[in-house]
């Protein structure tokens, strides 16, 4: 099975982090090993590829030799007046070997067809990796802008507070009108409202992380730069159609249902098996009435080839073999399918992360310009040249800026990493944050169950690896006191 080649991106440097310790989910890294081992997702994802690993062994085993053995007692409650020799009771007690010698190629190729869907599987469990991963970075993002947007917020009431009383005392004084007083106490109301919402967001951003990271985030850092993005978009699509597990995934779902065609088509060839068995007969003594000189026990033993050659079923193999055929047609368009959205993800996520890229420059140089505009009118305010509503609009204008480039700086870290993920690039092996002995590799399983024949082998008792989130304390909207330009550029 494959075992995933790509090159490791380092993203989070050569460092594995310590994973005896309690994780606090401080860093990007802590947040991503936290889901990488106790997201139930993912872990019920690994558990569904580890019974879809048996079905290898359920296509092997009509192939292989069987032993049953049987047992009968008969106790003759009424018997035949003209039976002279009739017994009142038997016991019967003999195995019997079966092997298989020819199926007309069913077995062989069904267990190619699971071999392909275990293939398949394990592109899947890397999709779905990969979508965790992706979730995980989003929402650690959301964290981080949500609480910058409430610091944002909450120094905008802090300003329009003082910005409300400095008013109320010109106005006392005479020096400024009733209109400036209720400007600034409408831009106060609305303000007030904006932090609200924006402390909402902030608790549903740490929910939906807390879901995700089975922990509450606690003093998040800034995330590390994301390495090897490709130059141009062409790089990332050549990238993708080579390593994307969904298209993979697809690819080797369309070869298993051409296996399955050569399986139904099996259904009207010759069936041949050897036999061989033993059976053992205790009549109690009572064969023929206990005569002597009649055995009493007696061992048999048989043994044959057993042909079987369909002749006519009603044109049964014919429609499964065409309802095969049709399942393989499907199968090969949904190829393209994948194809198809692979290239429009990956073009997507680099045309959302080039825009990011270019609203995170040039709200850049609005903050800037905003920052330098606040401070020219409020000079001029303060010797009458400018009116107390052009100091809230430049004020709005920074607050605006600045929330613009918080986004950005989240969006694009998003669509970089949602482009790494289409190129089948986001995976733990590729970001290499965890150490060997921790990737979990689920061709190992497959590994461990192929050719185990022993019917009465079993694993141990099914237990919940995820972690609950009932015992975690509801999130609030409190954040860490940061200055504007740190809020700005803390990401």
């Amino acid at each position: 099975m494959r075992r995933g080649g790509v090159a490791r991106l380092g993203l989070f440097g050569a460092s594995a982090l310590a994973l005896a310790a309690p994780a606090q989910a401080d860093t990007l890294q802590e947040a991503l090993t936290e889901a990488y081992l106790k997201n139930p997702t993912l872990l019920a994802a690994r558990a569904n590829q580890r019974a879809n690993d048996e079905n290898v062994q359920i296509q092997e085993a009509p192939g292989i030799p069987s032993v049953n053995a049987t047992g009968t007692y008969i106790e003759f409650i009424k018997k035949s007046p003209n039976s002279f020799t009739s017994p009142d009771r038997t016991l019967q007690v003999g195995p019997e070997l079966t092997v298989p010698v020819y199926a007309g190629g069913a077995i062989r190729n069904a267990v190619k067809a699971a071999e392909e869907r275990v293939a398949a599987g394990q592109n899947d469990l890397r999709a779905t990796e990969s979508a965790i991963f992706s979730q995980v970075v989003a929402a650690y993002m959301d964290v981080l802008r949500a609480e910058a947007l409430v610091s944002l917020s909450g120094n905008q009431v802090e300003f329009l507070t003082v910005n409300l009383e400095a008013t109320s005392d010109r106005f006392e004084i005479g020096d400024l009108t009733r209109t400036d007083v209720a400007q600034s106490q409408s831009r106060l109301a609305v303000a007030r409202g904006e932090l609200r919402n924006a402390q909402a967001n902030l608790i549903t951003a740490r929910e939906t992380y807390i879901q995700l990271v089975g922990d509450a985030p606690d003093d998040l850092q800034p995330p590390p730069p994301l390495p090897n993005l490709p130059a141009d978009v062409g790089t990332a699509v050549d990238v993708a159609l080579a390593n994307n597990p969904d298209l993979l995934a697809a690819k080797e779902r369309a070869d298993a249902a051409g296996f399955d065609t050569e399986v139904a088509g099996a259904g009207r060839l010759p069936r041949v098996s050897l036999f061989a068995g033993a059976t053992y007969t205790d009549y109690f003594n009572t064969l023929a009435g206990g005569a002597a000189g009649i055995t009493q026990e007696e061992t048999t033993a048989n043994a044959g080839v057993n042909l079987s050659i369909p002749i006519f079923q009603g044109g049964l193999p014919a429609a499964r073999q065409r309802q095969a055929q049709a399942r393989e047609t499907a199968a090969l368009e949904q190829v393209i399918a994948a194809e198809r959205e692979t290239i429009a993800q990956v073009r997507a996520a680099w045309s959302s992360w080039q825009a990011s890229l270019a609203v995170i420059e040039s709200s850049q140089v609005a903050v800037e310009a905003a920052a330098l505009s606040l401070e020219g009118v409020r000079a001029e305010n303060s010797i009458g040249s400018r009116q107390i509503l052009d100091v809230l609009n430049a004020e709005q204008e920074l607050l605006s800026a600045q929330a613009q480039l918080v986004t950005a700086r989240r969006n694009a870290y998003v669509a970089g990493f949602s482009l790494l993920a289409a190129m089948g690039r986001a995976e733990a092996r590729d970001l290499g944050f965890l150490g060997e002995g921790v990737l979990y590799d689920p061709a190992v399983n497959y590994e461990r169950v192929k050719g185990r024949v022993w019917d009465w082998d079993r694993d141990p008792e099914p237990v919940a690896g995820a972690t609950s989130t009932a015992g975690i304390t509801a999130p609030d909207a409190s954040v860490s006191p940061k200055d504007e330009t740190a809020t700005v550029s803390g990401y």
